[in-house]
């Protein structure tokens, strides 16, 4: 596991699932075909769905080539293996991001995607492209979905609603970039599972889909929500806008509704409070 955040709360998300006797974990860099032909070698594998990724709009920013090579080189790694281990049907998870900073929502998978600001989205919309490619010529079916800001409990620690939940907790001041109006799509984690699974049980050609609850909060109002959560006043502190940030996201899920049965059903306020309960049972999921 590498140190993007604690590889100690990683080994803690997957004690669950190591109980399960169908579970079997193999450590590696995800550009390495040996460790993809170890991963096969487990099989035979009908399916892949491949959430492997450095994400993150900002990083990306200041390493652009780490994420060129983990999230382009990586996927057409994961193509490769599957081409070569005769599995036909993959899942890929892709990314809002790849929308841009656009004015006109809700956005639609056919929505023109050519302008992404920051290299994450680049990479995503990489993937997609070779996802397409390895579907017109190897006959690999594939569905990509575009995630839309997924929260819940397990979310990583450097994420928005965890450092502010932190933040809040300790009475510390929230930097807030821009003025509070920046709004966003928070789909909870349960729902975008929800999607994937019905995806893999219908993955068929090729196609995306946008995984996301089909409403927006802005920045100011998530702020509220975590603060009554918690029980305490948020003190924020305003920033200017950062580089890679989009003014909005907002998701038409009408095509995953249409053809996975997609319905997500976790709000925002329920959302936040799941997530606060866990967050305070597990210390932001340094114990279990």
């Amino acid at each position: 596991f590498n140190d993007f955040y604690d590889p100690a709360i990683k080994a803690e998300n997957l004690r669950a699932a190591q109980a399960h006797g169908g579970f079997t974990l193999v450590r590696g860099d995800l550009v390495d075909p040996a460790v993809m032909a170890q991963a096969f070698a487990h099989g035979p594998v009908d399916r892949v769905v491949h959430l492997a990724a450095w994400a993150g709009v900002r990083p990306s920013i200041q390493l652009p080539a780490l994420y060129q090579k983990v999230n382009v080189e990586g996927t057409t790694t994961v193509l490769e293996a599957c081409r070569a281990h005769g599995c036909d049907r993959l899942v890929f998870a892709s990314s809002s991001s790849v929308y841009g900073d656009r004015p006109d929502v809700p956005f639609r998978e056919d929505d023109r995607v050519d302008f992404p600001i920051s290299p994450y989205a680049a990479t995503k919309k990489a993937g997609e492209l070779l996802c397409y490619t390895w579907h017109h010529l190897f006959g690999l079916h594939v569905h990509c979905h575009r995630f839309f800001t997924v929260y819940g409990p397990r979310q990583r620690p450097e994420m928005a609603i965890h450092k502010f939940a932190r933040m809040i907790q300790e009475g510390a001041e929230l930097p807030l970039f821009g003025d509070g109006s920046s709004s966003r799509d928070y789909t909870f984690i349960d729902d975008i599972v929800d999607g994937l699974v019905a995806s893999v049980a219908r993955v068929e050609g090729y196609r995306i889909y946008n995984l996301g609850e089909s409403k927006t909060t802005t920045l100011a109002e998530l702020v509220a929500l975590l603060g009554d959560a918690l029980g305490r006043a948020p003190r924020v502190r305003h920033l200017p806008s950062q580089p890679g940030d989009v003014s909005t996201t907002y998701a038409d899920v009408s095509r995953a509704r249409a053809e996975l049965g997609y319905d997500p059903k976790v709000s925002m306020p329920e959302g936040i409070a799941r997530f606060v309960e866990w967050f305070q049972r597990t210390d932001g999921g340094r114990r279990q």
